[in-house]
């Protein structure tokens, strides 16, 4: 991980992740647009606003104050040529007896299948077990997204079971498979009474 003068910045072989800033809404709306249809069967209907600028500007506005109270972390993925490929999110982060966080993300449609995500998630869980001090990450990915499904599995994320009508996507309310990834110094220690 290297940190930039203003921003936190984490680079990886292949790709480095970055909060969103204001002059990337071209870039994003593109990449959005090109992926709309390969990406809504993965995510909540988006309304007419979303693909907006003023929309996008309020997200940017949202990931620097939820950053700032690190409640969440989004950050913009990039390959080494700075072309935007997708984004990922810590969010719903729980301090305290939880000690736990939410991770979400996506990619644009031509970058899927290429090893991007897998460095980024590797990258985040690294951020998140370090930097952060999260013990516990958490995902949910539709059963039939066997890709999100299989990356998650290869990072090491285990299975925990399904959600029922877990999150609407597309419209819809759906089961979501869960998954969850502890700490290694978590694993197997019980607290004192």
């Amino acid at each position: 991980m290297i940190f930039g003068k203003s921003e936190l910045v984490l680079k990886a072989q292949n790709v480095d992740l970055r909060a969103p800033h204001y002059g990337d809404f071209e870039q994003w709306r593109e990449l959005r647009e090109n992926s709309k249809a390969f990406l809504e069967l993965w995510e909540p209907k988006r309304g007419n606003d979303f693909f907006k600028r003023n929309a996008f500007n309020n997200r940017v506005k949202w990931a620097k104050k939820s950053a700032n109270a690190e409640q969440a972390y989004q950050f913009f993925i990039f390959d080494k040529y700075k072309t935007l490929l997708g984004s990922i999110t810590i969010e719903n982060i729980r301090k305290g007896p939880s000690n736990a966080a939410t991770l979400g993300y996506w990619l644009g449609k031509q970058y899927t299948g290429k090893g991007f995500m897998r460095e980024a998630v590797l990258t985040i869980v690294e951020f998140s077990f370090i930097k952060l001090n999260i013990s516990r990450l958490e995902a949910a990915t539709l059963s039939e997204n066997r890709s999100s499904r299989r990356l998650l599995e290869k990072v090491g994320f285990k299975y925990e079971g399904v959600g029922q009508s877990y999150l609407q996507i597309n419209g819809r309310w759906r089961n979501h498979v869960l998954y969850g990834l502890l700490r290694n110094d978590r694993r197997g220690q019980v607290g004192e009474s």
